[in-house]
């Protein structure tokens, strides 16, 4: 297999194990932090210091990988993924709601470093193959999608008390991801691309382009994050059952990244700003959906849309940031997009709880449309100015 094949496999892989944690955390820390909270509103807090530990750790990571390579930078990101799920397994043991949001804010840096996977599977491929090597990558996530609910569902109550054996075998799935990231072929930076800085970051930002790239990850991850996040709340509220929370979680994962096996081609035929507005109208039909019920299957189809929509807009966008910024400017530019992404995914989760548990889940999706609909207009504007040149 030809070294570039082989990385994106391998990271594609790696992208799965990743995200069986990140979907386990999410399906299970919301309720595993009811239990233990002072306040039903800080229900989600520690899935909010998930987000915030992954987005004080970008820059950092971003650096790192610049000067040790992508391999050593995934390898400490594993080891932080496995020992923030340890935590998260005294906190349950012990009862601390506090050590609960340590565990996950570690796991959020595992997370800051896997995000970083498919910019290692653009930087390894031909340029004409790039975007379809960031949607493979992306594609691995439905392992998660699929073994992350499964995992959650059978290991719950697995030890006493209910939520241990979740977060223990998270733990070992890091170490999992460890062992294929040392596979990993990965040459780093040459010691003219370290020392060479590039344009400053403010004329790189200035760039309708890099603008409008970091607005669609943004927009879409922090709508996403808004409503999966509540997603097991609202159920519950609803007196819907686990297993059916799990359901939909898991077709929302699939929803995610099924279709990454063909966005890259949907983009290269149709072009990047096109599947950044289908993401934008799969959005509002998810709100749309959500607005009008909430049986399972409500849930099930704005669940599953709400995934469709955040993988044209988080891939279209991370396309078009690839095209803004030279080799020797990339720590710098993917370091930047993704805190502000994850620094808008911290906001959504803590205010996610705050808002389901005092205004409902009704008052929550009015508030996720206008973030879509700027979304849109942006995309619309940049377009009609491509246009007119």
């Amino acid at each position: 297999m030809l070294p570039a094949y082989r990385n994106v496999a391998l990271l594609s892989l790696n992208q799965g194990l990743l995200l069986t944690q990140g979907v386990s955390l999410v399906a299970v820390t919301g309720l595993a932090g009811r239990a233990l909270a002072p306040d039903a509103g800080l229900a989600t807090l520690p899935l909010t210091t998930y987000v915030f530990g992954a987005a004080l750790t970008t820059v950092p990571a971003a650096l790192f990988m610049r000067r040790y390579g992508r391999r050593a930078g995934f390898s400490l990101g594993a080891l932080l993924g496995c020992c923030g799920a340890l935590l998260c397994a005294l906190a349950i043991a012990q009862r601390s709601f506090a050590l609960l949001a340590l565990g996950t804010a570690c796991c959020g840096c595992y997370m800051a470093f896997g995000q970083q996977y498919r910019f290692a599977a653009a930087d390894a491929a031909a340029p004409e193959w790039r975007s379809r090597a960031i949607s493979l990558t992306l594609a691995g996530g439905i392992l998660g999608g699929v073994f992350g609910p499964w995992a959650s569902t059978h290991t719950r109550n697995l030890f006493e008390p209910a939520y241990l054996g979740t977060y223990l075998s998270l733990a070992f799935i890091a170490l999992i991801a460890l062992a294929f990231i040392r596979r990993l072929d990965i040459p780093p930076l040459s010691a003219a691309e370290r020392q060479d800085r590039g344009r400053p970051l403010t004329e790189i930002a200035r760039q309708p382009a890099f603008l409008l790239a970091v607005l669609a990850a943004a927009a879409g991850y922090g709508v996403m994050n808004l409503l999966m996040t509540a997603t097991p709340l609202a159920m519950d509220i609803c007196s819907h059952p686990y297993a059916e929370t799990a359901f939909v979680l898991e077709w929302h994962v699939i929803g995610m990244f099924a279709p990454s096996f063909f966005t890259g081609d949907l983009i290269k035929r149709y072009g990047v700003l096109r599947v950044i507005g289908a993401g934008t109208a799969l959005m509002c039909a998810c709100v749309a959906i959500a607005l009008a019920g909430v049986t399972v299957m409500h849930f099930w189809w704005a669940l599953f849309l709400l995934g469709v929509g955040w993988n044209f807009l988080y891939i279209g966008g991370t396309t078009l940031l690839t095209e803004t910024y030279r080799s020797e400017e990339k720590a710098t530019a993917q370091g930047v997009n993704e805190f502000l992404v994850f620094g808008v995914q911290a906001l959504t989760s803590l205010s996610s709880g705050i808002l389901i548990s005092r205004q409902g889940w009704e008052a929550l999706n009015w508030l996720a449309l206008p973030a879509v609909l700027f979304t849109a207009a942006a995309t619309l504007a940049f377009a009609l100015r491509q246009r007119r040149r």
